[in-house]
C-alpha cells in the first residue's frame, strides 16, 4: 500500500510540473508548433514610429528571420513590456517564407515612463529581446514633415502636453455615435466630444492650435485663418451675451492619431465643426464641415479688426449665381423658404433629399461652370493643400452631374452678383454626386441684421466606414 501511495503521489507531482511548465510559456510558437526559423535578427528591428511617455501609442515592429520553413502561423497573445511598462506586443498572423522574411508585431498601449520598453519575443524555437525607446517629450521636429505625417506628429506633440486624465478625455472610441457629436449651437461639451479650450494651459492650447493650422491649411482667408476669425466672432458675441466664447471650442481624436490606422480629428464650437478622417496615412473625408458667423461683416475685438470670416464664401456664391442668365436662374430657382441649412444637426431627418433640384451644371456656360467649381473650392480649401487638391479633383470630375439651386433672393437680378444672398431666408445649394454645400442667410440671434450659416457634406464620405 505504501508503494502504491508513493507511486500515485509521484505521478501527481509529475502532472503538476508538466501543467506548470506548459502554462508558463509566453512563446508565440506554442500555438504555432509547425512554424520554425533558424534565427531572429534582433538588430533588424524596425518600429513604425517613436513613443512618448503618457501618450497613447499605436504602431508596429518588424523583425527579420532566416531559415523559415514556409508554415502558416496564427496571431499571438499579448506580450507585456518590461522596463517601461504599459505597452504590449502581439504577433500578427501570417505565413513564413521558405528562407528569409519578416514577422510583424503590433505595439499598443500607453508607456508609463520614459526609457526603454523591452519585449521578450519567442517564435519558431528562437527567442530575442526587442526594445522601443520611449521619449520624455515629443522630441522629433514636425517642421520637416508635411500632410498627414505632420498632422500626426503635431497631434502627438499636443498629447505629450496633457495629463493622463486629459488624454483619456480627448482620445475617444472611433464609432458613428461619437462621429455625429458635432453641432452648430453654443452648447460646449454637452453636444461635443473632447477637451474645452478653456481647460487647456497656454502651452497646451498653443499645441492644439498648431495642430489645427497644419490640418486646416494656411491659405489666407480660408482654413486656419478662417477658423481663428470665427472664434474671434464668438468672443465678440460674448461681450453682449453669455455662453459665447472661443474657450467653449473643443478638440477631440476619435481613435489614436496614426499614419497607419484610421481616426478622425474633430475641432468644434459655436458656428464651427471640422471633422477630418485619416486612414492609412491619407485624408479620406473632410466632412461634415459647418462654418457660420455672427456678425457677418466687419467687427473689432481686442483691438483687431476682422473684415468678415465667411466673406470669400459669400462672394463666391454671389458671383456664381450672378453668372447665370435669366433663363438659367429660372431653372435653378426652387420653392420653399429656407431659414437654415437642411443638413445640420437638429434637422427633421438629417438625410439628403432623394431628388436633385435646380439646374444641371453641364447645361451652364463654361464661365458659369468655372464659377461653380470656385464656389466649391472655398469650402474644400479649409483643409491642408494636399487633401484639398485631392478632394477638389473628385468634385471637379463630377461637376457636369452637379446641380445648383437657390430659393428666395426676391431682389436678385441676373448679371448682378451683389444682388444675391442679402436678406433673411436667401439660400443657395450645390448638390453633386458627392459634394453637398448649403449657404443660408438668417436673422441675427444676438445682433441685429442677418448672419450666415453654411455646411459642406458628402453623399459618399460623411462618417466614412462607420
Amino acid at each position: 500500500m505504501k508503494n502504491k501511495k508513493t507511486t500515485l503521489l509521484g505521478s501527481l507531482i509529475l502532472i503538476m510540473l508538466l501543467v506548470f511548465a506548459c502554462g508558463g510559456s509566453d512563446d508565440d510558437s506554442s500555438s504555432n508548433s509547425s512554424a520554425s526559423v533558424t534565427a531572429l535578427d534582433s538588430g533588424s528591428i524596425v518600429f513604425s514610429s517613436t513613443a512618448t511617455v503618457n501618450v497613447a501609442y499605436s504602431g508596429t515592429a518588424t523583425i527579420s528571420y532566416t531559415g523559415g520553413n514556409g508554415a502558416t502561423y496564427s496571431a499571438g497573445t499579448a506580450i507585456s513590456s518590461t522596463g517601461v511598462t504599459g505597452l504590449t506586443a502581439t504577433l500578427v498572423s501570417g505565413t513564413l517564407v521558405d528562407g528569409s522574411g519578416t514577422l510583424t508585431y503590433t505595439i499598443s498601449g500607453t508607456p508609463t515612463s520614459s526609457g526603454t520598453a523591452s519585449f521578450i519575443i519567442s517564435f519558431g524555437g528562437q527567442t530575442v529581446t526587442i526594445t522601443l525607446t520611449v521619449n520624455s517629450t515629443a522630441t522629433a521636429s514636425c517642421d520637416t514633415l508635411s500632410g498627414t505625417e505632420k498632422v500626426v506628429c503635431l497631434a502627438n506633440t499636443f498629447l505629450a502636453t496633457l495629463s493622463s486624465t486629459q488624454q483619456s478625455s480627448v482620445i475617444l472610441t472611433l464609432n458613428l455615435t461619437n462621429a455625429k457629436r458635432w453641432s452648430n449651437l453654443p452648447c460646449a461639451l454637452s453636444c461635443r466630444n473632447g477637451l474645452l479650450f478653456s481647460s487647456l494651459s497656454s502651452t497646451q492650447l498653443a499645441a492644439a492650435k498648431t495642430l489645427a493650422q497644419a490640418a486646416f491649411g494656411t491659405t489666407t482667408g480660408e482654413g486656419y485663418d478662417e477658423f481663428t476669425q470665427i472664434m474671434a466672432a464668438d468672443n465678440y458675441l460674448g461681450l453682449t451675451a453669455s455662453g459665447y466664447s472661443s474657450g467653449n471650442y473643443v478638440i477631440a481624436f476619435l481613435g489614436t492619431p496614426s499614419t497607419t490606422g484610421k481616426w478622425i480629428l474633430q475641432f468644434g464650437g459655436h458656428h464651427y465643426a471640422q471633422n477630418i478622417t485619416y486612414d492609412a496615412g491619407s485624408v479620406t473625408s473632410i466632412t461634415p464641415l459647418h462654418e457660420a458667423v455672427e456678425p457677418k461683416g466687419s467687427f473689432t475685438y481686442n483691438s483687431t479688426t476682422y473684415t468678415g470670416p465667411l466673406e470669400s464664401e459669400h462672394t463666391a456664391m454671389q458671383e456664381m449665381l450672378g453668372s447665370f442668365t435669366s433663363t438659367e436662374l429660372s431653372t435653378a430657382k426652387i420653392s420653399g423658404t429656407y431659414s437654415d441649412c437642411l443638413m445640420v444637426p437638429g434637422s427633421t431627418t438629417n438625410t439628403f433629399p432623394s431628388t436633385k433640384q435646380g439646374i444641371k451644371v453641364s447645361t451652364l456656360s463654361s464661365t458659369a461652370q468655372a464659377k461653380v467649381l470656385t464656389a466649391i473650392s472655398k469650402w474644400v480649401n479649409d483643409v491642408e493643400d494636399t487633401a484639398a487638391a485631392s478632394m477638389l479633383a473628385i468634385y471637379q470630375n463630377e461637376l457636369a452631374n452637379t446641380y445648383v439651386s437657390y430659393a428666395s433672393n426676391t431682389s436678385a437680378t441676373a448679371g448682378t452678383a451683389s444682388s444675391f444672398l442679402t436678406a433673411n431666408t436667401d439660400y443657395v445649394r450645390i448638390d453633386g454626386p458627392s459634394v453637398w454645400i448649403e449657404f443660408a442667410c438668417q436673422n441675427g440671434v444676438v445682433l441685429s441684421g442677418i448672419h450666415y450659416h453654411t455646411v459642406m457634406r458628402d453623399h459618399s464620405r460623411d462618417y466614412i466606414g462607420l
